[in-house]
C-alpha cells in the first residue's frame, strides 16, 4: 500500500523487556483481586479453586506457545487479526476485529478503568457518597464513571505522544504492581495470624462442594452441599469464566509486532515469559487467599473483593484497605495503558485492508496511529457511560476462547496445508501443545453452551452481527471499483 500523507513508518522501539512488560501489564488488571470469590462459590473447595487456576494457567501458556509460531511467520502489526486473515480469509479476520472494537478491547478498557475508579473511592469516600450526575430510573452516571473516562482519555493522550511515552508508563506501572504482588505474597505467609490453609484444603478431592441456592437462585451463606459427575464439570466451566477473563489480553503484544525489535524471536519470548510469570503470580496470590481467609470469607467477601479481605487480615482493617486500594489502582492503571497502547494498532491494520474507518490509517508525527487511538478511547468511554461493560464481558469470555481456539487450530492447519512455509520458530512439543489447548478450550465452550448459556449466545450474537457489516463493506468496495 502506498504510504499516506503525514504517515510515518512505525519504528521498532520496544525491546524484549518492554514486550514482556506489555504482556504482564495487559494481563494483570482487577480480575485476580476479585474473581476467586465467584470461583469459590461455584466450587466450594480450596483444592478445586487451585485446580481451576492450574487449568487456566496450562491453557494460557499453551496458547502463548502456539501463537509464537504464527507471530514468527507473520511479524506484522495487527497480531491475531493478521493471523486469522492470512490463514482463514478476510471475513474471519474482520469478525475478530469487529468483536475486538465493539466490546473485547474497548469493553475491557472500560471495565478495568471503572475498577480503578471504584478502588479510588476507597481512598476518597466522597466519590462513593456523591449524588449521581444524572439518573433516570436504574440508569445513572456517577463520578466513578467520570473518573474512569478521565483515565481512558488521559492514557489515550499519553499514547498519542509516541511509543516511548506509553512504553515508559507501562514499564513503571507493571514493575510496580509485580513488586507489590510479590510483597503481598511474602507478607501473606509471614504476617498472617490465623492460618486457614489446612481447613480450606482438608475438604479433599472427593468432597467437591457447591453452594445451595434458594428458589430465586440466590446463594445461601454456608449452604454447602456435595455434588459429583457432570456437576463438577459444569461447576469448573462456570468458575473458569472468571479465571479465563483474568488471564486474557496477553496477545496484545502481537498487535504491536511492527514496533518490536526482532519480532520473529521477541514476540514469542515475551508471550511465553510473560504468561508463565503471571500465572505463577496468580497461583501464589490464591495461596494467600486460602492461607488468610476461611472458605465462607472467600466466597462471600464484600463486593467480591477477596484481596481486600485478605489484606485486612495481613495488615489490619485500616491499613489493609488502603494498601490493597493503592495496589489495585496501580494494577488497573497500568492494565488500561497496555490495552490502549496495543489495540489501536489492530484497527489501523484493518483500515489498511479497507475494513475500518480510513482515518485510522494515519500515523501522526510521533509515529503512532493517533486517530485510531482516539476512536478506541471514545468508544470505550461510551461503554463506561452505558453501565453495561460488566455484563458484556461476562458474555464474551466464551467468544474470546473461541477465537483463541480458531487461532491455535490455525497452527495445525498451516502445518498440514502449507508445510513448506518458513517457520522461524516452531511450536514447542507440537502437536501436543496446541491439542492440549484445543481440548481444554472445547470442553470449556461445550460445557458453557450446555449449562451457562447466558455466557455464550449474547457474545456470539455480537460477533455474528459483524457478518452483515462485512458484507456491506465488501459491497461498497465492489461498487467503488
Amino acid at each position: 500500500m502506498e504510504k499516506q500523507q503525514g504517515e510515518s513508518a512505525p519504528k521498532r522501539k520496544l525491546g524484549l523487556f518492554d514486550a514482556a512488560m506489555l504482556v504482564m501489564g495487559s494481563m494483570i488488571g482487577s480480575g485476580i483481586f476479585i474473581v476467586s470469590a465467584d470461583i469459590m462459590r461455584n466450587l466450594g473447595s480450596g483444592y478445586w479453586l487451585i485446580v481451576v487456576w492450574v487449568i487456566t494457567g496450562v491453557m494460557t501458556v499453551a496458547a502463548a506457545i502456539s501463537y509464537g509460531e504464527l507471530s514468527a511467520m507473520f511479524p506484522k502489526a495487527g497480531g491475531q487479526y493478521t493471523y486469522l486473515k492470512e490463514i482463514f480469509g478476510k471475513m474471519m479476520g474482520f469478525l475478530y476485529g469487529w468483536g475486538l472494537f465493539t466490546v473485547i478491547q474497548t469493553g475491557t478498557i472500560a471495565a478495568v478503568a471503572v475498577a480503578f475508579g471504584k478502588f479510588t473511592a476507597y481512598l476518597i469516600p466522597a466519590l462513593n457518597d456523591a449524588a449521581p450526575l444524572f439518573q433516570n430510573g436504574s440508569y445513572k452516571i456517577t463520578w466513578i464513571q467520570i473518573l474512569a473516562i478521565g483515565v481512558i482519555l488521559l492514557l489515550t493522550y499519553i499514547n498519542t505522544k509516541g511509543v516511548e511515552s506509553g512504553k515508559l508508563l507501562q514499564n513503571v506501572f507493571t514493575g510496580s504492581k509485580i513488586v507489590a504482588l510479590i510483597g503481598l505474597i511474602l507478607l501473606g505467609f509471614l504476617l498472617v495470624k490465623n492460618n486457614f490453609w489446612s481447613g480450606n484444603m482438608s475438604f479433599g478431592w472427593d468432597a467437591f462442594n457447591n453452594l445451595k441456592t434458594d428458589s430465586g437462585g440466590n446463594f445461601l451463606k454456608s449452604g454447602w452441599e456435595s455434588i459429583s459427575g457432570m456437576g463438577i464439570m459444569a461447576g469448573i466451566a462456570a468458575a473458569m469464566v472468571g479465571s479465563v477473563f483474568s488471564s486474557v489480553a496477553w496477545e496484545n503484544v502481537t498487535f504491536v509486532s511492527g514496533e518490536i525489535e526482532n519480532p520473529k524471536k521477541n514476540v514469542v519470548r515475551s508471550m511465553v515469559l510473560g504468561t508463565s510469570a503471571v500465572m505463577i503470580l496468580y497461583l501464589l496470590v490464591n495461596f494467600i487467599y486460602l492461607n488468610t481467609l476461611g472458605r465462607d470469607s472467600i466466597a462471600f467477601a464484600a463486593n467480591d473483593r477477596v484481596a481486600v479481605a485478605a489484606s485486612e487480615q495481613i495488615f489490619g482493617s485500616g491499613i489493609g484497605t488502603v494498601v490493597m486500594a493503592v495496589l489495585v489502582m496501580i494494577s488497573t492503571f497500568g492494565c488500561v495503558n497496555g490495552i490502549v497502547l496495543a489495540g489501536a494498532r489492530v484497527f489501523q491494520t484493518m483500515a489498511q485492508d479497507g475494513m475500518f474507518f480510513k482515518a485510522a490509517l494515519h500515523n501522526n508525527k510521533n509515529g503512532v496511529p493517533e486517530k485510531s487511538l482516539w476512536m478506541q478511547g471514545i468508544w470505550a468511554s461510551v461503554l463506561c457511560l452505558s453501565g453495561q461493560y460488566g455484563n458484556l464481558l461476562d458474555m464474551i469470555s466464551f467468544v474470546i476462547v473461541l477465537f483463541y481456539m480458531i487461532t491455535v487450530f490455525g497452527v495445525i492447519y498451516l502445518r498440514v496445508k502449507k508445510p513448506a512455509l518458513e517457520r522461524p520458530y516452531k511450536t514447542w512439543l507440537y502437536p501436543v501443545t496446541p491439542v492440549i489447548y484445543l481440548l481444554i478450550g472445547a470442553a470449556f465452550c461445550i460445557l458453557l453452551l450446555i449449562y451457562k448459556q447466558q455466557y455464550t449466545w449474547p457474545g456470539l450474537v455480537i460477533v455474528l452481527l459483524g457478518v452483515p457489516v462485512y458484507l456491506f463493506i465488501n459491497r461498497k468496495k465492489q461498487e467503488s471499483i
